[in-house]
C-alpha cells in the first residue's frame, strides 16, 4: 500500500460515551478524518479464556491513512479497556476522490 492510501478500521467500544471520546481524540491528534459511530448496540459473541462471552458493543468505522493506521491502532489500545480491542485494518480499492482528498488533508499533519 501507498502511505496516502484511505483504509477503515473497524473496532467496537463499551459504550456510547467512550467511542465519542475516542472519536473525538484521534481526529483532534490528526489520526482519523471521521469516525462512524453506530446509534444501536450490537451483540457480540466470541470465544474468551476458554469460554464463549457475548457483551453489547457500540460498533466504530474509522477512516484515515495506511501512513497513519499504525498510529491510530496504538492509540486505540492506549484509549480503550479491553485487554485487546478489536482493530482491523481494511484496504479501499475505490472511492469517490473528493473524499478521498479529504481524508488525507486530514490526517496528513499530526496534531499530536
Amino acid at each position: 500500500m501507498q502511505p496516502d492510501d484511505v483504509v477503515l478500521v473497524i473496532t467496537n467500544a463499551p459504550d456510547q460515551l467512550l467511542a465519542k471520546r475516542i472519536a473525538h481524540l484521534l481526529i483532534e491528534e490528526g489520526l482519523a478524518a471521521c469516525v462512524n459511530i453506530g446509534q444501536q448496540p450490537v451483540l457480540s459473541i466470541y470465544g474468551w479464556k476458554g469460554e464463549v462471552e457475548g457483551a453489547e458493543e457500540i460498533p466504530m468505522t474509522i477512516k484515515t491513512t495506511w501512513d497513519k493506521q499504525a498510529l491510530l491502532v496504538q492509540r486505540l489500545k492506549e484509549l480503550h479497556p479491553y485487554e485487546i480491542p478489536e482493530a482491523l485494518v481494511l484496504p479501499t480499492v475505490a472511492g469517490y476522490q473528493p473524499y478521498i482528498d479529504w481524508v488525507r488533508s486530514l490526517t496528513s499533519v499530526s496534531k499530536a
